[in-house]
């Protein structure tokens, strides 16, 4: 069935329609949950609908998927490594209408729309080496004709479940790892990019049933919370990757722990930018802009906070009130576009209760501040001066706002950047190399990333990537992130006919 609208007709070369079935279960397409319709943040026009899964498809998938695992598990490593390379190149030859999907569904501007499906397509590549390297240790023994070892084998089923801001990124990041580790993934996208969530489904699906492996190896749901609900409380699922708030996600860790099960948590951040009086200020205010108002303020690695030393505090934001008052707002798919919408009118809400209740707290603001009245969900970038210490700066506003704050020492500026309960991304920038260590070191930055003279935001994929405190802690993408997705044994082999002990116990 055709879309509607001339410009959706790009969709149908990613498999979609007017009308869509979101669940893919043991190899096939099916879903008995309620029909929803999912829309244009820049319009709030609809785009096309999708069938949900039931709690009975759920259970239908989770069977098959515990089945697939023992054929996948048993997949040499490196051959799994070829699947995800296919799945990277199927990925690679869809790229522009994947990223006009991200952009079309979601609201960033289309650069970061195919940029974010060229990250998945990044995470493909670095899996595929990945698989030739799930190494072990070989360790020393105390004892004599003993050897001990570690093995590192797959936990059997990941499950994972995405927020709307980055709907394949994220993706990427577990779904690639969990697989070349041996792992079958259930995968629950946002229930606000179901689209997203589909195309990307359909691409992978289609290499498994071209390499004749069970469609089951790889299972996507559409659907709200009690389908992530569902995935927290199954004691199949031995590990659950979730993206999203911190208040949601501390619920779905005490869910996963009161069964023993693991998670790996990325939730909110407040992340700040220190600009120090020797800083190169060009460089510094084109990190802000972009730090504070890509993807319109809705990335977790957004820049919210701007520490800006007493001696250059006025010279650096007068040139970024300049800066905000050159970016252009509009349809995220047009070219020229900075600022696209929030992804929902109650993001758009969110956005004014956040302004009055800054203004209640004594916040001033500079420029913004409003929403730009049409049917899209558009907001001001906006600059906001304000104290430290005012409560509504410790909350992550999910907008594009920049809280704006003086400082006359380092370790004022240290103080002030882990005061905040969230330590996701931070970044500073110097000249000095005895700033940048101390930054660096143990009494700087307590963030998960912890950059110099770059933005918060951007991260590339072959970093671990996550955040200290309440962002949860976990860490995905890359260097040794793939640890999570496997179970490690420590082994020890005893080749002769003695039987010493450890620590030199005799024993009869």
């Amino acid at each position: 069935m055709g879309f509607e609208k001339k410009e959706y007709e790009f969709l149908e070369e990613i498999g979609l329609s007017s009308k869509n079935v979101g669940c893919y279960v043991n190899g096939k397409w099916k879903a008995n949950g309620p029909v929803i319709t999912t829309t244009n943040p820049a319009n709030n026009q609809p785009i096309a609908e999708v069938v949900e899964a039931s709690l009975q498809d759920y259970e239908e998938a989770l069977r098959a998927c515990s089945e697939a695992t023992k054929t996948w598990m048993q997949v040499p490593a490196p051959k799994r490594g070829e699947i995800v390379r296919q799945i990277g190149d199927a990925l690679r030859a869809k790229l522009q209408q994947l990223g006009r999907l991200v952009s079309l569904e979601m609201g960033k501007i289309l650069p970061e729309g195919i940029g974010e499906v060229q990250e998945i397509v990044d995470m493909c590549d670095f899996a595929v080496g990945l698989s030739r390297q799930l190494n072990g240790s070989v360790i020393p023994s105390e004892r004599p004709n003993h050897v001990m070892l570690e093995m590192w084998n797959p936990l059997g089923i990941v499950g994972v479940i995405t927020a709307f801001n980055f709907p394949s990124a994220v993706l990427g990041w577990n779904a690639c790892l969990a697989l070349v580790c041996g792992n079958c993934v259930v995968w629950k996208g946002a229930p606000t990019t179901p689209l997203v969530t589909i195309a990307l489904t359909k691409l992978i699906a289609e290499v498994l049933e071209k390499n004749e492996l069970p469609g089951a190896i790889f299972t996507s749901l559409c659907g709200g919370a009690e389908i992530g609900q569902a995935i927290a409380k199954d004691t199949r699922i031995p590990l659950v990757s979730f993206t999203g708030s911190s208040k949601v996600g501390q619920i779905v860790q005490q869910t996963v722990s009161q069964r023993f099960g693991k998670c790996l948590l990325e939730l909110s951040g407040n992340n700040a930018i220190i600009i120090m009086d020797d800083a190169d200020i060009q460089l510094a205010v084109r990190s802000v802009l972009f730090a504070a108002v890509g993807t319109a303020g809705q990335r977790c690695t957004t820049c919210r906070r701007l520490l800006l030393h007493e001696s250059i505090y006025k010279k650096v934001l007068d040139q970024l009130v300049e800066s905000y008052k050159q970016v252009k707002i509009g349809d995220p798919l047009q070219k020229g576009i900075l600022l696209g919408p929030l992804h929902t009118p109650e993001s758009q809400k969110n956005f004014e209760r956040g302004m009055e209740l800054i203004k209640s707290q004594g916040g001033n603001i500079l420029t913004g501040g409003s929403i730009i009245k049409s049917d899209g969900n558009f907001v001001q970038p906006t600059i906001v001066e304000v104290a430290p210490t005012v409560l509504a700066v410790k909350e992550e506003l999910f907008a594009p706002v920049l809280y704006v704050m003086k400082f006359k020492t380092l370790e004022e500026a240290i103080e002030i950047n882990n005061s905040v309960s969230q330590g996701l991304s931070s970044s500073i920038f110097t000249q000095k190399p005895q700033t940048i260590f101390k930054w660096l070191g143990p009494l700087g930055s307590d963030c998960g990333i912890v950059n110099v003279n770059i933005p918060t935001n951007g991260a590339e994929i072959g970093g671990a990537f996550g955040g200290e405190k309440a962002t949860g802690g976990g860490r995905e993408a890359g260097s040794d992130s793939w640890k999570q997705y496997m179970r490690r044994s420590t082994c020890t082999i005893n080749y002769g006919s003695e039987l010493p002990l450890a620590q030199g116990i005799n024993f009869g």
